[in-house]
């Protein structure tokens, strides 16, 4: 089991050998959420509209992944900066605080959506008809909410210990394990949706139980702890850091439905589909960038923990220009070969041919996009909560969402305003945050050095 050494060693080596497998995982990730719909989408008679019901579920799946991400991703970097410390002791109890919090937080999402669910998904649109396909599923997927929390709410803490293969083997075995099962479930054994969400949940249990092995491993360093469960020193810094994460997350549910309120009035349901396929070209598209920003995350911190300044100074660069050399290439790509990201998603010419413009529109500023996911890393790496909150509100919630109404209604822009407030918001929300982070933290370290 090869392990990164973030204090030594080439830095671009350090983070390719964290990026590589990050990417890979989340790659896997992607498919693992696309192949439930598309093995619903082929239930024959009922397909189509349970595809439907079964997308009213995602602001709870999104909500889960919030939480998640919120302990996970808030937690890592204080972990890593105290193993650059070599404070072990304090980075076990940030990895035990962390693992309580996931267990606890599951527990409670779960008995409230098993409770509340008709309800919850009725608030999110759902009529008679999606309720019989929706109720049944949601509750069949809660039931592995503690399994998907721990296993994908841990995998930054043993990436952070320099094994990002391991959790990369993690998602793995999920995602293959989900791909088996699916066409069992629904098709062989006749359960339909429900078969599809009993294989999720039986996919996160072995995902879990492959991340578990490692946190009880030998090679382990820090162990899960069981005693004083519900103890829980570091939960309030792990909480205020993981509100970056949690707030980017939860919003991206809050643009979507804004969005697709807008285009619905100003443009038609075909426009909903156009924006469809664009949102999934942007989640494979941001899937590298993500991999790159959090696989510099750990090397950021522990060096940082460690007091070498000048290895956090050059894993900043690092970052920053590998993200923006792929996110100039994605955009070159885009403008020259549009139909090629277009062509993954539909087969309707007339559909694809409307989609032209709106594709152009919303990658225009791509490249900037960079810079908003460099500068935010930087900040949560170093445990600097406020920006990191404020960055996340600031281009979504402040920019992003108000755009979406004001320049189709206000600036007459019609479905054109839609799709133009995401490169706005990239451009001002992007260097703001980058800039802010170069003249507050990059100041700060060539001091250390000195």
């Amino acid at each position: 089991m090869q392990k990164v050494d973030f204090e030594n060693g080439s830095i671009a080596k350090n983070i390719v050998q964290t990026s590589l497998p990050l990417l890979v995982a989340q790659v896997i990730s992607l498919l693992y959420s696309i192949v439930d719909r598309i093995y619903i989408g082929r239930i024959d008679g009922y397909g189509t509209q349970a595809l439907g019901a079964i997308g009213l579920c995602f602001p709870i799946v999104i909500l889960i992944g919030g939480f998640t991400n919120m302990f996970g991703l808030g937690g890592a970097p204080l972990f890593s900066i105290e193993l650059g410390k070599d404070d072990k002791k304090k980075a076990a109890a940030v990895l035990n605080t962390a693992f309580r919090l996931e267990i606890i937080a599951g527990a409670l999402l779960m008995i409230f959506g098993e409770l509340f669910a008709p309800q919850v998904l009725s608030i999110f649109g759902a009529a008679a008809d999606e309720l019989r396909f929706s109720v049944p599923y949601i509750r069949i997927y809660l039931i592995g909410t503690i399994f998907a929390m721990i296993s994908t709410g841990m995998n930054p803490y043993i990436n952070a210990q320099g094994y990002a293969t391991v959790s990369m083997k993690s998602v793995l075995i999920g995602a293959v394990a989900n791909i088996m099962l699916d066409p069992i479930f629904i098709f062989t054994l006749g359960l339909g949706v429900n078969g599809a969400a009993l294989a999720t949940v039986i996919s996160q249990f072995l995902s879990m139980l492959f991340a578990l092995k490692f946190l009880f491993g030998v090679k382990n360093e820090f162990k899960i702890v069981f005693r004083k469960f519900f103890s829980f020193p570091y939960a309030k810094e792990i909480i205020s850091l993981g509100l970056s994460p949690f707030i980017m997350q939860c919003t991206n549910s809050l643009v979507s439905v804004a969005c697709n309120n807008v285009l619905m009035q100003t443009g038609g349901t075909l426009y909903v589909s156009v924006m469809t396929i664009i949102s999934s070209v942007r989640q494979i598209l941001d899937t590298p960038i993500m991999a790159i920003t959090e696989g510099a995350s750990p090397v950021i911190s522990y060096n940082y923990g460690a007091g070498k300044s000048k290895r956090v100074q050059n894993a900043i660069l690092w970052m920053a220009a590998a993200a923006i050399v792929y996110t100039c290439l994605m955009w070159a790509l885009i403008e020259m070969f549009p139909l090629l990201f277009i062509n993954i998603f539909s087969d309707d010419a007339a559909l694809k041919q409307l989609a032209l413009r709106p594709l152009h529109l919303y990658f225009l500023a791509f490249v900037f996009q960079a810079f908003q996911y460099c500068g935010q890393t930087v900040f949560k790496a170093l445990n600097r909560k406020k920006q990191a909150i404020f960055f996340s509100l600031f281009r979504k919630v402040i920019m992003v969402i108000p755009l979406t109404y004001l320049l189709p209604y206000v600036f007459h822009m019609g479905t054109d305003g839609v799709f133009m407030a995401e490169p706005i918001s990239n451009v001002i929300g992007g260097l703001s945050c980058f800039t802010t982070m170069a003249i507050t933290i990059l100041p700060e370290l060539r001091h250390k050095e000195l």
